[in-house]
């Protein structure tokens, strides 16, 4: 009986000390790094004063004060060619979170079975769980779905705010142009995200977190105090309006506690920020006087269209191996984040063969030099059914523009023309015809609409 007992006690000693064995091994492994992507609404290009370009003072607002995003840029690399999927939010919300371009998945004929093929795509937080079942995913702030409405928990995310819209964060129709306590809710969302982060910091989760902020979308919503500040500021010549600048405030007040939070709890060795707007700056902002320039200049035009005040946004990368300051030129979108994600956290099997995306890992471990490998050598942007339909496409130094009602194709070196003021399409016909097949054959094959086809 002895000798059973001292067995059981020799078998026991050896499974705890084995156990704990694994654990400090567990514990002692390398993380998986935390992700944080920051999403902004109609945020254009020269809406912050983080200048895009450094070489060009019209890359950045020449009225808007953005001390947080100054200080994430500044952290990490800004991208002065930086895209949105799409030039409206909702097509860009839903491509961000599959890596894949609306053409093939929002702007199609088939509107019946489009939705429920949409849901069973990869997603962030479903191909981070793969990479490391130990991910917590959240999604805060403006979801905006639309068609089909999945919840942020139909598609993967553990933690959410729910379905939510422009009317949750104050939209056009909810008046506006008044203090609040709350505007567009930055502070209220902010504290959920900065919430999350502590309680994963504290229970030692990798974790995945999009902030969907509300602003800068219509209506404007701003504190008194931001707007006490910004009366004080020298108004430029394509921003002007005190109450929007006071709006911008207040999110980059959210932004820069985000970035708190991180620094606080000493996550910022492990965790990676992407910062980007849904798309364009609006073209034209109610109750704004004495503009002398366009609000997006020196970008053409503005939200709605595939010109680049429509689909050029702020960008910028910070984390764990990116060059502090840094700038790159290399062209960058939404739909590179997935795929960027599934390299840094070590998702090791075959991504989908419709991903539109590419890793941006070796650009920002390569102080912002080298290219993005993608599944196409262009970048493509498109809409129709219920847009009037346009298409842009890139592939350096050029881009094709082609607006489908007129049939009508612009072409543009945006290396030499950011503004595309000189259309080269008479000048250049092969390089106009080599491209234009290109796109009308991949948005053959992708089965895009190339029609307004829904009222």
């Amino acid at each position: 009986m002895k000798k059973l007992i001292c067995l059981a006690i020799i078998v026991s000693s050896v499974f705890s000390t084995a156990h704990v064995l694994a654990a400090r091994k567990k514990k002692s492994a390398p993380q998986s790094p935390n992700f944080v992507v920051i999403l902004t609404d109609d945020q254009s290009w020269v809406g912050t004063s983080t200048l895009m370009k450094p070489d060009d003072l019209r890359s950045k607002s020449d009225y808007y004060q953005t001390p947080g995003i100054d200080r994430l840029a500044q952290m990490g690399m800004r991208f002065s060619r930086g895209y949105s999927p799409a030039p409206f939010c909702c097509p860009t919300r839903r491509s961000l979170l599959i890596g894949q371009t609306p053409a093939r998945h929002i702007y199609q004929r088939d509107r019946e079975n489009w939705p429920k093929d949409y849901r069973k795509q990869l997603t962030i937080p479903r191909m981070l769980k793969q990479a490391d079942p130990e991910y917590v995913t959240a999604h805060f702030g403006k979801w905006d779905f639309r068609t089909d409405e999945p919840a942020p928990e139909d598609m993967g995310y553990d933690v959410s705010d729910g379905y939510t819209s422009n009317q949750t964060g104050g939209g056009k129709s909810s008046g506006g142009m008044e203090p609040v306590d709350d505007p567009k809710l930055v502070y209220s969302v902010t504290k959920r995200a900065c919430d999350f982060i502590e309680t994963q910091a504290r229970r030692n989760k990798p974790f995945y977190l999009q902030v969907s902020h509300y602003a800068v979308h219509l209506a404007i919503f701003y504190s008194q105090a931001s707007l006490d500040e910004c009366s004080n500021f020298q108004p430029g010549k394509k921003h002007t309006l005190p109450e929007f600048a006071a709006m911008t405030s207040d999110l980059d007040n959210g932004i820069g506690t985000l970035i708190d939070k991180i620094e606080s709890l000493g996550l910022t060795n492990n965790t990676y920020i992407f910062f980007m707007s849904d798309n364009g700056g609006r073209y034209d902002i109610p109750g704004q006087r004495n503009k002398q320039l366009p609000r997006n200049d020196p970008l053409r035009q503005g939200k709605g269209t595939m010109y680049e005040g429509g689909i050029r946004v702020p960008f910028v990368i910070a984390g764990p191996g990116v060059k502090p300051a840094a700038v790159s030129d290399v062209p960058v979108s939404g739909l590179d984040i997935l795929p960027t994600l599934a390299d840094l956290a070590g998702y090791d099997q075959p991504l989908p063969m419709a991903l539109d995306g590419g890793s941006l890992r070796n650009v920002i471990s390569n102080a912002g030099k080298g290219t993005v490998k993608r599944n196409k050598p262009f970048m493509i942007f498109h809409h129709a059914v219920d847009r009037s339909p346009q298409t842009a496409m890139i592939l350096d130094p050029f881009k094709l523009v082609k607006t489908w009602d007129d049939d009508r194709l612009e072409l543009f070196d945006l290396s030499k023309d950011i503004g595309e003021e000189n259309d080269l399409s008479e000048k250049m016909p092969a390089k106009t015809r080599d491209l234009h097949d290109q796109m009308t054959s991949f948005l053959s094959k992708v089965d895009a609409e190339t029609a307004r086809t829904r009222k």
